[in-house]
């Protein structure tokens, strides 16, 4: 800037005051509309209007192409569909990490705002970027905190919409999901027991604890404390384990 005369100096640090743009983009904006200040100014934002038009309608495009034709929302259907286009099963938890990113309320939809806000925190405008997201999505699960935050909101967007508590099925088949990344090694023992013992809908508080009684206790049970603060149904599990000689019974010192 120090080739430019003092009055062309002015005009770019006004006009750089007013758009919070760089000395480069300011110099070249006054470059081109002859230094008239107003002109370049109107023509700046002009431009930017047009370039969030063009990103908005990347987001709109890539929602209206999965929308269901009958309601404003991404279905069961377009959510398969996406999953062919992405060229992953609709099972992967992948794709449960993605609801978790775009923070959708209910398994199974996309709202528009949650689909259009998600990709665009995601900075996703393409299937081709769609596509280069899926290792990062992935990669959430290896952070121990982030895979707790993904387990937590689990619950909330499985259950049916009114419940308090989770379906068991739902339930068994999440877990199956979820625990195979931590490779927990009694999760088969544990469904079969709610299976055989408990056979109904799942509290927040029994689903939210398993992840800590399978991170704190080892796989053999043996530092298990029956004086914690564990929801009755995990004694129970304990117990039910003891009996089927899955575990050692501890021993009075």
């Amino acid at each position: 800037m120090n080739k430019l005369g003092f009055e062309r100096k002015e005009k770019v640090q006004q006009f750089m005051s007013v758009t919070g743009s760089s000395e480069k983009s300011a110099i070249q904006t006054m470059k081109t509309n002859d230094w008239h200040l107003e002109g370049a100014l109107e023509a700046y934002y002009n431009q930017e209007q047009v370039k969030v038009a063009t990103e908005n309608s990347q987001w709109e495009v890539l929602f209206n192409k999965y929308k269901d034709p009958n309601v404003d929302m991404i279905m069961a259907d377009g959510i398969s569909n996406l999953c062919n286009d992405l060229q992953v099963d609709p099972q992967d938890i992948v794709m449960l990490v993605l609801s978790w990113e775009l923070r959708a309320a209910t398994i199974g939809e996309f709202s528009k705002q949650e689909f259009i806000g998600g990709v665009e925190s995601l900075e996703i405008d393409s299937m081709e970027k769609f596509k280069e997201k899926i290792p990062h999505l992935r990669s959430q699960l290896k952070d121990e905190d982030t895979f707790r935050e993904i387990y937590n909101f689990t619950f909330d967007w499985a259950k049916e919409k009114g419940q308090k508590t989770l379906a068991l099925e739902t339930a068994l088949a999440l877990w199956h999901l979820l625990f195979a990344e931590l490779e927990w090694p009694l999760i088969d023992q544990w469904c079969q027991f709610i299976q055989e013992r408990h056979n109904k809908a799942i509290s927040r508080d029994v689903w939210l604890q398993l992840l800590e009684f399978a991170k704190t206790v080892d796989a053999t049970l043996s530092n298990y404390d029956a004086e914690g603060a564990w929801p009755c149904l995990l004694d129970e599990f304990v117990e039910y384990s003891i009996e089927n000689g899955t575990c050692a019974k501890k021993t009075d010192e």
